[in-house]
């Protein structure tokens, strides 16, 4: 009998930048994502900036999905209504199940905290796949901040025991 995943497990994390002019240098969002994962004791397990191309995102998303190492993966960029805005339509179809609150509570957020009425134009969403966490979050630093200590840190311990606790514990 294989022993349950332990909920106390490092988790590692791959962080995506969609962005068609971001670098490493100007990736405010990506680097705030990484700093408090950090700071969670998390492990960056991958990370890298593409442009809003669905082609680049969804090869990205099929390569992380396929290691096992990676327990959830946070985009940030690409979630707005403008045209280049490609984000959801690249990544949503990669989940196995949606969990809409986290883009419900980001939105009610984000409107009573935050931006207000602008809060409607964002489309941040979040599911899992292949047993991973996946969050797609806008890229600006304050809603990364805002989904980051609200909703994801607090909850991504549990959301990856959940999804690996029927599974060999991890050496």
């Amino acid at each position: 009998m294989s022993e349950v995943f332990e909920l106390d497990k490092e988790i590692r994390i791959a962080v995506m930048t969609v962005s068609d002019t971001r670098t490493r240098e100007t990736d405010t969002g990506g680097a705030l994502v990484r700093e408090l994962a950090v700071a969670r004791n998390m492990k960056i397990a991958a990370q890298t900036i593409v442009k809003d191309d669905g082609g680049e995102i969804e090869g990205v998303m099929r390569q992380w999905l396929a290691d096992v190492e990676i327990d959830a993966i946070i985009s940030t960029g690409g979630t707005g209504i403008a045209g280049r805005d490609i984000s959801i339509e690249a990544i949503a179809p990669f989940y196995d199940k949606e969990l809409p609150g986290f883009g419900e509570l980001f939105r009610y957020l984000s409107f009573t905290e935050d931006i207000g009425t602008r809060a409607l134009l964002t489309r941040a969403s979040a599911g899992v796949a292949n047993e991973t966490a996946i969050f797609i979050l806008p890229g600006s630093r304050g809603a990364v901040e805002l989904a980051m200590e609200r909703l994801v840190l607090p909850e991504l311990q549990h959301i990856v025991f959940e999804l690996k606790k029927h599974h060999q514990s991890r050496a």
